[in-house]
């Protein structure tokens, strides 16, 4: 039995749950009875059945008979514990299920192994680790997040084919054609945080939304230390939630949360501390030069996409930011006059 076949198409339904499931992991299932699926399902929305109950549902009534006689297969390590729903290495357990292959173990601290003790403890088979990369990668969002009490930080910013982001002053210009922008906002609707400076709040006065494509808007964040965007900006529309860093106050209108800083000094450390208690596992930066750098400078970055528009010099501006000569370049593609460019973190 090939297991990476199957284990690969537990991986291709789990990214089915893309952006319905955070701050859970996504996860696939699928049931084998000799080569053959009987079964396939995945975690679709938070608080809902996970991937094991959902695979387990999905079984025909003509072959409920193979259950128990049958592989499960599942991206992630089934959970042990109760949370908003029962144990799925329970239900496994219950079903007479005799062998279990996952992906990868999951380091969540209510996990962490013991879903798989338990199975084992029951008599079950287990096969570890099959396409454990790809398994990893599928989740990184979520092993970022408990690994390193932070969210998973994506930069990203767009530039003249003469490297800048902005006309002089920092005046606004519109560099992605609208294919990217579509893509920018398909993004946007994956991640559960989306941050700007407060030049960027005040000069572009952006929405920060997913308008362009069909998802839920993220979390908008800024720094405006001395309060001064206007009441009007659009970034505190009613669209989504928005979170103020500031010096001056803390509190909540309406959707408007406004959150004092301790220290105006060191502002990045104290909201991932906040951004960790808060639960929010990812984060997109799409703020100016200035920002952008400062997390490259405190190392605090996972990702980073450029995009470039070839066709357009702006001959002088606002300069883009300079990547680490150590990040790792992944990936590059085209939408017509845009180039996207994917780096890595090396130490991520």
């Amino acid at each position: 039995m090939e297991h990476s076949i199957f284990m690969n198409r537990c991986i291709e339904l789990a990214k089915l749950g893309a952006g319905k499931v955070a701050p859970n992991p996504m996860v696939g299932a699928v049931f084998v009875y000799e080569d053959r699926i009987i079964g396939e399902g995945y975690h679709q929305l938070f608080g809902a059945a996970h991937a094991e109950v959902n695979c387990i549902a999905a079984v025909n009534d003509s072959d409920k008979v193979l259950i128990s006689k049958s592989t499960l297969y599942v991206s992630l390590e089934p959970c042990a514990h109760y949370g908003k729903t029962p144990p799925c290495a329970d239900l496994i357990i219950a079903n007479k299920i005799p062998r279990v292959v996952i992906g990868c173990k999951d380091i969540f601290s209510k996990v962490n192994g013991f879903g798989i003790k338990k199975l084992k403890d029951a008599g079950i088979e287990v096969i570890e680790n099959v396409l454990q990369q790809q398994a990893l990668d599928l989740n990184k969002r979520f092993f970022c997040f408990h690994k390193n009490k932070r969210p998973f930080i994506i930069l990203k910013w767009a530039e003249s084919a003469d490297g800048y982001i902005a006309k002089k002053n920092n005046e606004a210009v519109a560099i992605s054609n609208s294919i990217t922008t579509h893509w920018v906002h398909k993004m946007r609707a994956e991640e559960a945080a989306i941050m700007v400076g407060a030049n960027t709040a005040l000069y572009d006065n952006p929405a920060l939304t997913t308008r362009k494509w069909a998802g839920q808007n993220p979390l908008r964040i800024t720094i405006d230390k001395n309060l001064e965007l206007s009441p009007t900006a659009a970034i505190k529309n009613n669209d989504a939630p928005v979170f103020i860093f500031n010096q001056i106050k803390s509190g909540v209108e309406e959707n408007v949360h406004y959150i004092r800083m301790e220290n105006s000094h060191d502002v990045l450390p104290q909201l991932m501390n906040i951004l960790y208690e808060k639960n929010i596992q990812s984060l997109i930066v799409e703020g100016g030069t200035q920002l952008l750098q400062s997390f490259f400078y405190k190392n605090l970055w996972d990702e980073c996409f450029i995009i470039t528009n070839s066709s357009m010099q702006l001959q002088q501006g606002v300069s883009a930011p300079v990547i680490p000569a150590t990040a790792i370049r992944k990936q590059e593609w085209n939408h017509q006059t845009d180039t996207i460019i994917q780096y890595q973190n090396q130490q991520s």
